[in-house]
């Protein structure tokens, strides 16, 4: 396996691989345990796999629990797609699913119980802000992106991975709530 630390900055873009997420445990969750490796609609496909790995967990975490497990895998995360991304020399690849994962468990976490219609309309609107990134979500996606040309991946492009997709995600929860509102 060739090494994938400390490539230049103007490496050509990679793409992930099945030995490319066994080759380093920040790839594995930033790519979702495999999830991201979807030749289609990796996002998607990677939301499915919160939604169901989020059903398998909630049976045995609390509340607390949960609170705890969203916020060590924001930080965890954070690492993880920063490394990623830099070793795909991309700013926010495709492939990259933890911020579709953390983002919709928290979304559940919100809204449940809920039945598989109410879940399914929260898949609905998640999907829909993390797709179509109207208004904020377009702004949150944008905002972290920019780097200087020949500069490193860093921090920031790491962070804004994750940061567009809670916004998606709080705006997928301002709808839910505007219509349990009105309902």
């Amino acid at each position: 396996m060739t090494a994938v630390l400390d490539e230049p900055a103007t490496a050509p873009p990679r793409r992930a691989s099945v030995g490319f997420l066994l080759a380093h445990p920040a790839h594995a969750i930033a790519l979702g345990f495999g999830a991201g490796l979807s030749p289609v609609a990796p996002g998607t496909v990677g939301t499915l796999w919160a939604w169901l790995s989020f059903l398998v967990l909630d049976r045995w975490l609390d509340d607390a629990q949960w609170a705890v497990l969203l916020l060590a895998g924001t930080a965890v995360g954070w690492w993880a797609c920063t490394v990623t991304a830099r070793h795909l020399h991309t700013a926010d690849p495709g492939a990259i699913v933890w911020d579709e994962v953390l983002a919709f468990w928290a979304v559940l976490w919100l809204v449940l119980p809920s039945g598989f219609l109410g879940q399914l309309a929260a898949f609905a609107l998640f999907r829909f802000f993390d797709a179509a990134k109207p208004g904020p979500v377009a702004w949150a996606d944008a905002r972290f992106k920019r780097r200087r040309a020949g500069s490193d991946i860093g921090w920031a492009q790491g962070f804004g991975i994750l940061f567009d997709d809670g916004v998606a995600a709080l705006c997928t929860l301002l709808v839910i709530a505007l219509w349990r509102f009105v309902a």
